[in-house]
């Protein structure tokens, strides 16, 4: 069978240099309109790269609590359940005392990891935990079975490639005694295509489930279609859904539904950034690609949401935080660091511990896979207060830039890179520039932002004396630019903002940068921030 693979590439970090796309063309001016926010896909590999750590106000890099699958885990699943090899880990309260821990494919018998899959193959498993206290592991208390000793298949599959590879669960929610499951129909691995998304439901705990008529059916070419993956969230008698494309490349937009209409696909609304809408295609991002696998859920400790998910551009497991369930959603920090050579290489998938996240304790405990060793393992990350959540930017002061070359959430337009170890910067260690003789150069980042509503962007700028540069502050969408505020010489570190309204824009893209006027010239940036008025 064909398997997803994790991308090695720019996909995961390199400069823009090395990623194809709209970007690249960069000889355009900021307001010619052709410009584009972040690619929605990846090109031409890149060399890895290791996702630094923050050095600012924010959540810690998590630390490994322990192995939760496979052998010579804590709840030695290859032994008592007949599942050698396994990912995800989805979690939810059941209502009931416990919380219930969807796997997705999941393997027992023969070689496990390092690419191999061994026999055995159920495509979903599902675990049972009333543990509470994480500090030493997270145990079952036994997982769904179809025979005494072997884990049972919860949502059947047709395990053909190009039609139903298999079929992956994403997340769950509990309204009652009833439990629901977001899973998607996978059609083939690499590209990621997927059939649908769906909802099922079982209303024994897990141990027989239906799949339901909610469906968001996608199909080939474009295989475009959103709400595939996916994270359910209960509130104020609404169930949620936080939805991405087929794959790890996308946007996330949000939907909702009564909580006794789950199974109704035409009582759903998608949020529009005004309210909620009953057209799917009027639904607006809340967060910027790309997304994979997430979780969304309400932190009591912090008194906020918080979103985590993989940024394959950054191999890199990422936290957002917002005030309310709709956002807006502050840039992202790096909780886990992956890419070839970091501390958990080819990570992927962390879904909070629901009772973690409510229990009001700093520490946040979630699940994590790895692909090498194909398994799931519990991590914990100690939250900050501190964080500024107001500011819609990422890596704002690029201190979570790890070498000298413009790297994600970052992008270059022309030529630029990193100034690093505090010598030429504002605040911090590092900072941003560009500098050429020609052309228009920039560093830019694709955004998601409230339309119809007053933002400010401001930067800390210097820029060179000798021919000095047309610079150039501001904000444009797909359509051209919105608004900016020009520069020339600064000798010192000096605060310039530009006011503007996106209009109907969610999607939007910031820049700095300068026109080259024939001579050697440069702009040093650093300390960006975006924020709502």
């Amino acid at each position: 069978m064909r398997r997803r693979t994790l991308l090695t590439t720019a996909a995961l970090a390199g400069p823009l240099a090395a990623v194809a796309g709209p970007q690249v063309a960069s000889a355009e001016s900021p307001d010619s309109g052709h410009g584009q926010p972040a690619p929605k896909s990846v090109g031409a590999a890149a060399t890895p790269m290791l996702a630094p750590g923050p050095s600012v106000p924010g959540p810690t890099l998590a630390d490994l609590v322990a192995k939760l699958t496979g052998p010579d885990s804590i709840n030695h699943t290859d032994t008592r359940y007949q599942v050698m090899g396994t990912d995800l880990g989805a979690m939810w309260d059941n209502g009931s005392g416990q919380v219930l821990m969807a796997f997705g494919d999941t393997f027992g018998a023969g070689t496990v990891g390092g690419g191999q899959f061994g026999e055995d193959w159920r495509s979903n498993v599902l675990a049972r935990s009333s543990d509470h206290d994480l500090s030493d592991g997270m145990t079952f208390d036994d997982m769904v079975v179809d025979r005494p000793g072997h884990a049972k298949e919860l949502l059947a599959s047709k395990k053909v490639d190009n039609d139903e590879i298999t079929v992956i669960p994403n997340s769950g929610v509990s309204v009652g005694k009833r439990q629901f499951l977001h899973y998607f129909s996978q059609n083939h691995w690499g590209p990621w295509n997927t059939n649908y998304g769906g909802i099922a439901y079982s209303d024994d705990n897990g141990q027989n489930w239906t799949k339901s008529n909610v469906r968001w059916q996608n199909s080939a070419p474009l295989w475009g279609r959103g709400f595939q993956l996916g994270s359910l969230v209960r509130h104020d008698g609404f169930v949620y859904l936080f939805g991405t494309g087929s794959g790890r490349l996308y946007d996330i937009h949000l939907a909702r539904v009564p909580e006794t209409r789950v199974l109704d696909l035409s009582a759903w609304r998608y949020w529009n950034a005004r309210g909620w809408t009953a057209r799917e295609a009027d639904a607006v991002p809340v967060v910027a690609a790309p997304s994979g696998e997430m979780s969304v859920l309400y932190n009591a400790y912090l008194g906020r949401w918080l979103m985590m998910y993989l940024d394959e551009y950054r191999a890199a497991i990422v936290m957002r935080e917002a005030p309310d369930i709709t956002g807006p959603w502050s840039g992202a920090r790096v909780v886990v660091r992956g890419g070839e050579g970091g501390e958990y290489p080819a990570l992927y998938a962390p879904f909070m511990h629901p009772w973690s996240a409510a229990s009001g304790d700093q520490d946040l405990y979630f699940a994590m896979s790895q692909w090498g060793p194909y398994n799931v393992f519990l991590m914990r990350t100690r939250l900050d207060r501190a964080v500024d959540t107001a500011n819609l930017l990422s890596d704002p002061g690029f201190e979570e830039q790890p070498d000298r070359q413009v790297r994600v959430p970052w992008f270059v337009c022309g030529q630029g890179g990193i100034d690093r170890d505090g010598s030429q910067s504002y605040a911090g260690k590092n900072n941003g520039y560009v500098r050429a003789a020609q052309g228009w150069n920039a560093l830019t980042q694709a955004v998601v932002v409230r339309p119809n509503r007053r933002h400010r962007l401001t930067a800390w700028v210097r820029s060179s004396a000798r021919d000095v540069p047309d610079g150039a502050l501001g904000v444009r969408a797909r359509t051209g630019e919105i608004a900016r505020t020009s520069f020339g010489h600064l000798a010192d570190y000096t605060k310039v903002s530009v006011d503007f309204d996106p209009g109907d824009n969610a999607d939007i893209e910031v820049f700095a940068g300068f026109w080259g006027a024939g001579a050697d010239a440069w702009v040093q940036v650093d300390q960006m921030s975006l924020v709502a008025l």
